[in-house]
């Protein structure tokens, strides 16, 4: 319970200040089902986006193995290691109730793979496809889980805030309202009583 003096400047200020606690809990919880909904979108996009990363990472390395078995696995990483650094990846951010959230996408064509095609064959075109869609996926996949983390501790702290307002701040913020009101009221009637007695004495001498 505050300490504050029982005033009916400090009970008004008391009363506001309940208000905009009650307010800011509000506040708070909206904003908590929000970012919960956008979570829970954004783990079932992660379930999709996994279950399609394991089918297409088993399709990508099965051609790699046949790839390996046709073209020497000596020649696929030497092919392989010619290949430029990847520079593809484009970055922004959205917003969802000030939480910045990562929008990373990779550019749509596929790229030319940058070896020569007739010292190879089909195999390693299929595998190089393949290895760019694991890639895509990836990337995607990293986005939304970064983003679920973010999202998850934002809720955290926002659960947090609401909890100390509503179990703590708002409770005692009543109480002291409670026991301000009953103290001004009390004092109230004692004045009143002692007006009574004041004006009855004062008759009595005048009679």
């Amino acid at each position: 319970m505050s300490t504050a003096a029982p005033t009916k400047s400090n009970l008004m200020a008391m009363k506001k200040s309940l208000g905009l606690a009650r307010l800011g809990y509000d506040l708070l919880d909206r904003k908590r089902n929000i970012m919960m909904r956008e979570m829970m979108k954004l783990i079932d996009d992660v379930n999709e986006i996994q279950g399609q990363i394991e089918t297409t990472f088993a399709e990508a390395y099965e051609s790699l193995q046949k790839a390996n078995m046709t073209l020497g696995q000596n020649d696929v990483f030497r092919i392989a290691m010619s290949r430029d650094e990847a520079d593809d990846v484009l970055i922004r951010y959205r917003s969802v109730m000030g939480i910045e959230i990562p929008d990373v996408k990779l550019t749509d064509e596929i790229r030319m793979p940058g070896y020569g095609f007739t010292s190879t064959n089909p195999l390693l075109d299929e595998t190089y496809i393949r290895f760019v869609k694991v890639k895509q996926l990836a990337v995607k996949v990293a986005a939304v889980e970064n983003s679920v983390y973010r999202l998850a501790r934002a809720i955290k702290q926002s659960q947090k805030r609401a909890n100390a307002l509503k179990n703590i701040v708002i409770p005692n913020l009543e109480e002291s309202i409670h026991y301000i009101t009953g103290y001004l009221e009390e004092k109230e009637r004692d004045e009143f009583t002692t007006l009574k007695v004041v004006k009855e004495q004062k008759n009595k001498k005048a009679n």
